[in-house]
């Protein structure tokens, strides 16, 4: 069985949620085909990097764009949208064809099925972090052959909410946990000894707090230096000129950050760096400021105080999309920061015991690793027969292409 990991994304925050399990299937099953593909240097880099020293020797693909239209239309649209990520799918048909599964961190691939006719290949969901937010839980996800879930809070919304069968289903923890240091990160410039802030607003103008609110956020920290500040953004924000979100069609611009900012001994800003993707930041931090990013989970591993920043009036209370708001206060601006940080603080004692709990839901970890648990899963549902949902098939005939490159791993 020829089994092929997939990461094809601008930026590199989905490769440690399931290469891990990549490496530890080669492991548990030395006899499978197993191959890693990638769709630009950035990730295959990242691929490197993780794997340095666990000891399996994994092949690495690197796919690219081979029609000319294609190549065309990213090197003048990729600016504002992500053409190269929908269109590897169409140039290397002939390299997912090959495969008897795929396994995923993200769900556009699911346009193998749906457009490129290759019913006949599983394709096995990682998911990519543990948050709250509604396109997570969206129909898409039944279309799956099989979804590997964190912990039952996930697993109950896509039985309920997606309406995937719970035989599709395998609880085995956080795999990118297992990744995580033994001792939390420590940045330079925390040696002054003030408390540290990590400011992580999300990318879609309909839910961030970044385009409303963001340069007040900073701005506050330049005037008041009593706490540090982690300016570390999800690594798409910055990415491009333009921010395009598809779950509501909106664009904005994120625009620049300001020298100031840039200069203050106090405010670290990082928009995208490996640090951004690995949980240097959540775990260095002591407090947590963000809207709707699933990092705040992971900040949750070791609970602390968190602050959320409503710039949309959204109606939360009791709403599952937002059940991470209930860990900290919500405030609707930033023009009395200071004292929501210190009440942060001060009243974490109130808040420890939701944490604790939002996070045990979250996550189901035990003693063996997360990414043993999901290799072994991966294992039974590929030996499992499948009953597929019904996906309205638009085959679209595919362009010859050459074989794609090996690189080593």
């Amino acid at each position: 069985m020829k089994i092929g990991f997939l990461f094809n994304h601008d930026q590199i925050h989905q490769v440690a949620h399931s290469l891990p399990i990549a490496i530890e299937l080669a492991r548990q099953a030395p006899d499978l085909d197993i191959v890693i593909a990638t769709s630009n240097r950035r990730l295959t880099d990242e691929v490197r990097r993780l794997s340095a020293g666990q000891g399996v020797d994994i092949p690495v693909v690197e796919l690219g764009l081979r029609s000319p239209f294609t190549r065309f239309a990213a090197r003048h649209l990729e600016a504002v949208l992500p053409v190269a990520k929908l269109a590897i799918y169409r140039d290397n048909l002939d390299f997912f064809g090959s495969l008897d599964a795929l396994v995923v961190a993200e769900k556009t691939s699911l346009l193998l099925k749906s457009r490129y006719g290759l019913k006949d290949l599983r394709i096995i969901h990682t998911r990519h972090g543990a948050g709250d937010r509604a396109i997570g839980f969206d129909k898409s996800s039944a279309e799956f052959d099989h979804v590997l879930v964190s912990g039952p809070k996930i697993r109950e919304r896509l039985v309920q909410e997606a309406g995937v069968a719970p035989e599709r289903l395998s609880m085995v923890g956080y795999p990118k946990f297992d990744l995580m240091p033994a001792e939390p990160a420590r940045l330079p410039f925390q040696a002054n000894g003030k408390p540290t802030v990590l400011y992580n607003p999300h990318l879609s103008p309909h839910l961030s707090s970044w385009y409303k609110h963001g340069r007040a956020v900073l701005e506050h920290f330049v005037r008041d230096d009593r706490y540090n500040l982690i300016f570390a953004p999800h690594v798409m924000l910055f990415h491009r000129r333009f921010v395009l979100t598809i779950d509501r069609l909106r664009i904005d611009r994120p625009g620049l950050i300001d020298d100031k900012v840039l200069a203050a001994p106090n405010i670290h800003v990082d928009l995208g760096s490996v640090a951004s993707t690995d949980m240097t930041y959540t775990s260095a931090a002591d407090i947590y400021l963000g809207d709707v990013s699933s990092q705040v989970y992971e900040f949750l591993h070791r609970p602390r105080p968190c602050l959320f920043l409503d710039s949309h009036g959204a109606d939360w209370r009791n709403n599952a999309n937002y059940a991470h708001w209930q860990a900290g206060e919500v405030i609707g601006d930033a023009d009395h920061l200071g004292a929501a940080l210190d009440r942060a603080v001060a009243q974490h004692g109130r808040y420890r015991p939701v944490q604790v709990d939002m996070f045990s839901r979250s996550f189901d970890l035990t003693k063996e690793s997360s990414a043993a648990r999901a290799a072994r899963a991966l294992q039974v549902a590929l030996d499992r027969p499948v009953s597929r949902p019904a996906i309205p098939m638009r085959p679209v005939q595919a362009q010859p292409a050459k074989r794609p490159a090996v690189v080593a791993a």
